[in-house]
């Protein structure tokens, strides 16, 4: 009998591409994506443990559901709650306490095994099915093929987990150590996404450009070799990568932006702060220099090459001076795009337990002012923009009516009249307008 899936995902892409596969995963058991929790007949909550307050977020929206799931059983329907992704992976069986509601708790190393998780669910039973072991098969071997087509632009997940343990991230312990998932594996998946109608592949990894994966012929691939086997795809128009470390970035990636045409010239590279001595309290494991010089290096290779970036303010022990420090190499590095935080204290973490927090006014104030700075660089990146001619992959029907929305080869958003292009195609417009986030565009 079909039934209604609803998932609610927060934060990451890899989230949003475990959500999708996840779907994939509880397909044969007859679940269908549903856009609307009322007629669920299970619901899960894509957990994310980045942002401030995660867990009480959490707990909120399962209150809310708990609701919900009595509405639902007063109607005489049997429906599932399931809680997935790094909270469910870091607090198990807190959540089965405070909320013994909850049906299924799921960690983002063991969602494979959802359908077995959800067999041995009881709705008389008011304890959870967890699973937050890191198991050791490896997921990937165990998901199905892709029940429904991505779309013109798509997720694939090739690295999962980190070594590098800044001090103020939980990623090493909810997602564990390091893994590369074969090129044959991922080769094998980009070239279905691309015969079901996917023209943008992004590439997914905690540190994407760590990935140290087996070749086909069994030997060892670095992530440069990767990106030229699947630039060798036919179909696949372009070729993109989130989120990488400094680190990471060896001379052949950096060569691999001049030499495959599919790799567009945007990178994402986070630094997270522009103070040495900060950079060193947060184990960055690379100064202030070495970024620059990455980046020195990658425009060389890639002129028309855009940055985008990670800041935290108000990191523990921070001063005027490393705000100073941070809000220079903004400066001097021009981003198209930044993502800023307030840090926040996560439990478990190294950096949480400084005791030379910063005021949280400082860092409301600091937040401010960096933002204003890169605010305005982003309007300026977009500016320069204007007038020329761009190639824009037509990626879905824009919320104002007869426009389209798409992609430019700089992440920049672009709306322009729905007669331009067919969704999937990739077509030449001429921008016309400039906005905070976005780009206005027309046919030629």
């Amino acid at each position: 009998m079909a039934k209604n899936l609803y998932i609610k995902t927060y934060g990451c892409q890899m989230n949003v591409y475990d959500s999708d596969r996840m779907a994939d995963v509880l397909a044969p058991l007859g679940y269908t994506p549903s856009g609307n929790v009322d007629d669920a007949d299970m619901v899960i909550i894509n957990t994310c443990h980045i942002r401030e307050r995660a867990s009480e977020k959490v707990f909120s929206e399962l209150g809310r559901l708990r609701r919900w799931k009595e509405q639902q059983q007063g109607l005489g329907r049997d429906v599932r709650i399931a809680v997935a992704g790094c909270v469910a992976q870091a607090e198990g069986e807190e959540i089965s306490r405070r909320a013994p509601w909850v049906d299924v708790v799921v960690g983002p190393q063991a969602y494979h095994r959802l359908p077995e998780l959800v067999s041995r669910t009881d709705p008389a039973s008011r304890n959870a099915v967890i699973d937050t072991d890191f198991p050791v098969e490896d997921k990937f071997d165990f998901l199905p093929e892709e029940h429904t087509p991505r779309g013109p632009a798509a997720f694939l997940s090739v690295q999962e987990g980190c070594d590098k343990f800044c001090t103020f991230c939980v990623v090493p312990y909810t997602r564990g150590a390091e893994f590369s998932r074969p090129a044959a594996s991922i080769l094998t998946e980009a070239s279905r996404l691309v015969a079901s109608g996917t023209v943008e592949l992004t590439l997914l990894g905690q540190n994407v450009n760590a990935w140290r994966g087996e070749a086909p012929d069994g030997g060892q691939w670095n992530f440069a070799r990767l990106l030229s086997a699947l630039a060798e795809i036919s179909g696949l128009e372009r070729i993109r990568y989130t989120t990488s470390h400094p680190t990471d970035m060896d001379d052949d990636l950096i060569m691999a932006h001049a030499d495959i045409p599919q790799l567009m010239p945007y990178l994402h590279l986070p630094v997270q702060s522009g103070s040495d001595r900060i950079l060193e309290a947060m184990n960055r494991r690379h100064s202030r220099d070495d970024y620059r010089r990455i980046i020195d290096r990658l425009r060389k290779a890639r002129p028309d090459m855009a940055l985008s970036g990670d800041f935290i303010v108000g990191f523990p022990g921070e001063t005027d001076r490393d705000f100073a420090d941070t809000i220079n190499l903004i400066a001097e590095i021009e981003y198209a795009s930044v993502y800023s935080f307030k840090y926040s204290p996560r439990p478990g973490t190294p950096a949480a337990g400084i005791d030379d927090q910063v005021d949280d006014q400082v860092k409301s104030d600091r937040l401010a002012s960096l933002q204003q700075v890169t605010d305005s660089q982003q309007f300026a990146f977009n500016m320069q923009k204007v007038g020329s001619i761009m190639d824009v992959l037509v990626e879905r029907p824009a919320n104002r009516a007869g426009q389209r929305a798409g992609r430019s080869p700089w992440m920049q958003a672009v709306h322009f009249p729905e007669q331009s292009g067919e969704i999937g195609a990739i077509i030449p417009l001429r921008i016309t307008a400039a906005h905070q986030k976005s780009l206005s565009g027309e046919p030629l």
